[in-house]
């Protein structure tokens, strides 16, 4: 532990020369025009388009060809005006590159066989965690990650993004499946003067048939390349809804089994019987087969409605200034929110006194009405080879009506100080230094929970993959068939900061090599807790359950069915209710005892570069590159609460832990011709562990409080001490990625690409758990966990169990092919000339243990542009992916995503040079999000999200 502390006390001294000697760089003639991703590459020529697409893809064809390192690019059509209306939908076009979607809107990427954890996203040089949430639990409704949601911001906002797939010495470590780069507007990229766009457009989904406006302004002036601002603004709002079917996987109806003394039979269907579940409607075959058990029931048999209004605000600010010809300062201030307002509607099997969330449920007594007195009268049901129940026929089932509404505000800002001093013509200082702050908060997530009674045929296909339901002999929409239950009140607060500062320095020995070197600072911190305030415990059960709904519902309707649903207004008045995480004011209502995940994660890294960029000749042909090393050196320090029965605050861990390597790195490129490109690179790249990891929240239990004595020998049978925790300690992932590829480029626009790649992945992480019965038991200092969080424990007790995340000291393999086309069919007869097209092609294979990827993916865009009209079409497909693997074929670990096609469209017209009207559809065929569970993937949720369309138009000036 010593080595732990020194290190945490150490840094800040380091951190104060660093920070110092950026600031000075800064202020007296330093720091990154050009951000961190621009000075990583090769400089390139800027170019400047004018509205066409084709321009675009020129533009983004020169800063890969240019590149010394492996990038694909996207620039933007003109101010304020991105190719697509979502970036993470614009990123999907690129090879290597898989998105998932929230509400038919794109929301993370997948790169080069990893998932969204494992791509590093950096703003204006300076890098950036944002996420907003999920509507549903199965999509990580809440997680936070170092994963970057790219629907926080409007794509309006910015004039490129980069992908950088290969890593080099000069780039900040991290992000080893890649780095996307985000860049807002700066003045000086344009030309002298004032220079201006707006955006105005408007449009509906298929859905919810609302009015959906997005606007967008961009100002800019430049005098003379010497100083320029530019501002703009983005704002949207629009209502989404996801509709669709829903388990929660399964309830399984154990084997019933005999006691071999007395011969007695028991199990959990005899048990329901006795409890007057009638099944003396199902034939005799199938009741024996009900009585022996060791059947999966559906849970939930849910139909639902995700609806969702959002409000996303974006505003950036730019100034440059170029106080001499060798001097260019840029200061960036970026602010985003992004507000969901969310109303989730479900209509569910909720048993009182069943099996689960089935439709199997015993009679239940006071305080509900006389219809919950009655058990289901099971009908009928199938079953497949698993043992899954695929369809049921039952009456008297027991539903639950869940109204949820939630508030969920996310807040953005970053502010970054660039620069560049070229000392000479051989030396170039340049740096960054900036800070930024996320915040994710939802004040109120609340439940208002109805029950009901009736029938329901449930039926999932033959292969458990469909879902069709049907409510039989009684209407959902009568309030008599419903009894209130209760509230229940909910709340989340997350937020990170970063604070970065960043110092190079560039050499250049001669016309053909070219010397950097550079040290960087990244401070990050992030903090979260979770507060659960259930009927329970806030007294609203004993005041609400059973009574008569009459008064406080609504009918609630979409393309599944209609049912009740608590209206809140109405609620609230009727039972003097509202949102509260406390005690109502006369004193009613109990103590809120569940607070969850309250952790502290501080990173402090120190890294270090050197690199040596050379262009020159090999065997007679052009041949450039750069060879290099970066060194760094991590401390860690986690905070968070351990927890006991009953969520009891015990105490708090507190644990620190470091790191550090080196990370060498290769990147060639020989030009065979002048239109023939040869890349090798050989490089290592490291991506640090999952926050919620090593986080050091955690639990502590005595078992067995009544005869425990901690001074026995052995106290694994009197006091029975456990414990888990995360692991501050985590080493980051490393991998070593090599590369090969070959691109022929061609015309204005045309570009032939093949490339593979191998990555070799260690330090993935796994859990363990120490024990007694394994021989290898740790005492609580050794866990260091506080003996004061477990009545009767010291420093030294062993704990019977302890368990946390660890690395796996195995490798992983990944392989991956990259194939990319586009091209303008200007050989061809006119009107014909005017089409074009881009595709391209991923094929990935992994071990199974990587999840959140598809093996294949492809995307396709034809395009025709004249002067004075264009269309577009594009189709993205990637196959089905898992998010979770499980040992048996029925274990719900086992989770994913069946594969999919999404269209969109897009269509504009110039009125004028400076006016363009604009068309554009999203999600065209209403393509299906399906989720799995198990090997035999039955299905798990089921939505879509309708189709949208925006018109509108755009003005230059």
């Amino acid at each position: 532990m010593s080595r732990e502390h020194f290190a945490w006390a150490a840094r800040p001294s380091l951190k104060s020369v660093l920070m110092a000697s950026a600031a000075v760089l800064v202020a007296g003639a330093t720091s990154s025009a050009a951000s961190a991703q621009q000075v990583a590459s090769n400089t390139v020529e800027t170019v400047v388009v004018t509205g066409s697409y084709q321009e675009s893809l020129t533009a983004a064809r020169n800063i890969k060809r240019e590149s010394v390192i492996l990038k694909d690019a996207i620039v933007a059509e003109d101010m304020a005006k991105f190719p697509e209306l979502n970036l993470a939908e614009s990123l999907q076009r690129l090879p290597g590159v898989q998105i998932t979607r929230e509400a038919g809107e794109g929301r993370r990427i997948s790169l080069r066989g990893l998932g969204p954890d494992f791509a590093r996203v950096q703003l204006n040089g300076m890098e950036v965690l944002g996420n907003v949430d999920s509507a549903q639990d199965s999509r990580g409704q809440r997680s936070r990650d170092r994963s970057f949601d790219f629907n926080i911001f409007a794509s309006e906002l910015f004039s490129k993004v980069e992908v950088e797939k290969t890593f080099q010495a000069s780039q900040n470590e991290g992000g080893m499946a890649g780095t996307v780069g985000l860049f807002t507007g700066k003045p000086l990229d344009y030309n002298t003067g004032f220079k201006g766009a707006v955006t105005a457009k408007a449009g509906s989904n298929q859905y919810t048939g609302d009015l959906q406006p997005r606007i967008a302004a961009l100002a800019s002036y430049n005098w003379d390349d010497k100083f320029g601002i530019a501002v703009s603004v983005a704002y949207g709002h629009r209502r989404t809804t996801e509709e669709g079917h829903n388990t929660y996987n399964y309830s399984l109806l154990g084997a019933t089994t005999t006691d071999a003394k007395t011969g007695k039979q028991t199990g959990k269907a005899l048990d329901l019987v006795a409890s007057g579940v009638d099944i003396s409607h199902l034939s005799a075959d199938k009741q024996q087969r009900f009585l022996a058990g060791n059947l999966y029931f559906p849970d939930g048999n849910r139909i639902s409605s995700w609806n969702g209004k959002q409000d996303r605000l974006g505003l950036t600010a730019a100034v440059q200034w170029k106080p001499t010809n060798n001097i260019l300062l840029t200061l960036d201030a970026l602010h985003g929110e992004f507000t969901v307002h969310r109303d989730e509607l479900h209509l569910a099997t909720r048993p009182l006194n069943g099996l689960g969330s089935t439709n199997l449920d015993g009679p239940k007594g006071s305080p509900w009405p006389a219809i919950f007195q009655n058990a289901t009268v099971f009908n009928n049901y199938t079953v497949d080879a698993n043992g899954y129940v695929t369809m049921t026929d039952s009456s008297n089932v027991t539903f639950g009506s869940e109204h949820r509404r939630e508030k969920n505000l996310n807040v953005f800002n970053q502010g970054v100080l660039t620069g560049t001093w070229d000392v000479s013509d051989a030396l170039t200082i340049d740096g960054h230094i900036g800070a930024e702050k996320s915040l994710y908060k939802t004040p109120y997530d609340d439940k208002l929970y109805m029950r009901a009674k009736g029938g329901l045929i449930a039926n999932y296909g033959t292969d458990g993959r469909s879902a069709s339901f049907q409510y039989t002999n009684w209407d959902p929409t009568n309030p008599a068939n419903y009894a209130m239950d209760n509230f229940y009140y909910r709340a989340f607060n997350n937020s990170s900061e970063l604070k970065e500062g960043v110092l190079n320095a560039r050499y250049k020995l001669d016309e053909h090599v070219t010397l950097r070197a550079g040290v960087a600072y990244h401070n990050f911190s992030q903090n979260g807790a979770s507060y659960y305030y259930d009927g329970g415990d806030n007294g609203t059960t004993a005041i609400t359950r059973g009574t008569s709904v009459a008064d406080i519902t609504t009918v609630f309707h979409n393309s599944y069915g209609s049912w009740l649903i608590g209206d809140y207004d109405k609620a609230f008045a009727k039972y003097k209710e509202y949102h509260r995480l406390a005690p109502k004011a006369d004193g009613t209502g109990g103590a809120l005892k569940d607070i969850e995940n309250v952790f502290k994660v501080d990173e402090k890294t120190v890294s270090y570069y050197a690199q040596v960029d050379w262009d020159s000749e090999m065997f007679g042909k052009p041949f450039r590159g750069n060879i290099g090393v970066r060194g760094y050196s991590t401390d860690t320090r986690s905070q968070g609460w351990i927890q006991g029965k009953n969520y009891a605050y015990l105490g708090t861990a507190d644990v620190k832990g470091s790191y550090d390597g080196l990370l060498p790195a290769l990147n060639t490129v020989l030009e065979l011709t002048p239109e023939v490109l040869v890349r090798f690179t050989a490089t290592q790249n490291l991506n640090r562990p999952s926050l919620g990891s090593i986080a050091a929240q955690g639990s502590a239990f005595q078992n067995n409080t009544s005869t425990c004595d901690p001074t026995a020998p052995n106290s694994k049978s009197n006091c029975d001490f456990t414990a888990s925790r995360g692991n501050p300690n985590l080493k980051p992932f490393l991998d070593t990625t090599l590369d090969l590829g070959v691109e022929y480029y061609f015309g204005k626009v045309g570009l032939i690409s093949v490339g593979v790649f191998q990555k070799y992945v260690k330090n993935f992480i796994t859990s363990k758990t120490w024990s007694i019965d394994n021989g290898n038991a740790l005492t609580y200092a050794q866990a260091q966990i506080s003996p004061a969080t477990t009545p009767g424990a010291t420093a030294d007790t062993l704990l019977e169990s302890f368990s946390m995340p660890i690395n796996d000291p195995g490798t992983k393999k990944i392989t991956g092919v990259e194939l990319a086309a586009q091209s303008q069919f200007d050989f061809l007869p006119a009107p014909f000339n005017n089409l074009g097209a881009v595709v391209n092609y991923t094929y990935v294979d992994f071990p199974q243990s990587i999840t959140g990827i598809s093996n294949t993916s492809y995307n396709a865009t034809l395009y025709y542009e004249t002067s004075d009209w264009g269309a577009r079409a594009s189709l993205s497909h990637r196959s089905s992916w898992f998010t979770g693997h499980g040992a048996t074929p029925m274990s719900a670990d086992t989770r994913g995503f069946t594969g999919g096609n999404y269209v969109d469209a897009a269509l504009f017209y110039n009125i004028t040079d400076q006016l363009q009207a604009t068309l554009d559809a999203v999600n065209l065929t209403n393509q299906k999000d399906t989720q799995f569970w198990g090997q035999n993937r039955y299905l798990y949720n089921q939505t879509q999200s309708g189709t949208t369309y925006m018109g509108g138009i755009s003005y230059k000036f």
